[in-house]
């Protein structure tokens, strides 16, 4: 099925949009500073893309689920928006491991009581 692929991600980002509301993670916690470090994210890993393809490292594949659809030759439509998705959910993931061990650390906190000084 043509556009499965592009479908996916596209469902995929939803997802990660759902959580980011849900929990104020990126966008929903600040949302200049979220989309500049997406931008930021999504342009160094499409250059990335760009490099290797002037390289001959990467090349379009042949999937019978992608678009078919191209931006440049072999940069298929889709890679932008899976750049996006891994740039969007690394974030997530930051910010989350964050908030845990922040967390995590105030309850070890609390268990020790007040400090003794002297």
């Amino acid at each position: 099925m043509k556009g499965a692929y592009l479908l996916a991600l596209a469902f995929s980002l939803a997802g990660l949009g759902a959580l980011d509301v849900r929990f104020r993670l990126v966008l929903a916690r600040d949302l200049r500073r979220g989309l500049v470090t997406l931008a930021a994210g999504l342009v160094a890993f499409v250059l990335w893309d760009l490099a290797g393809i002037g390289l001959g490292i990467f090349r379009r594949g042949d999937g019978r689920w992608s678009t078919g659809v191209e931006i440049a030759p072999h940069l298929p439509v889709e890679e932008p928006v899976f750049l996006l998705l891994l740039c969007y959910v690394a974030l997530e993931l930051v910010e989350g491991a964050r908030r845990l061990l922040d967390r995590a650390a105030t309850r070890v906190a609390r268990a020790r009581g007040p400090e003794v000084r002297r």
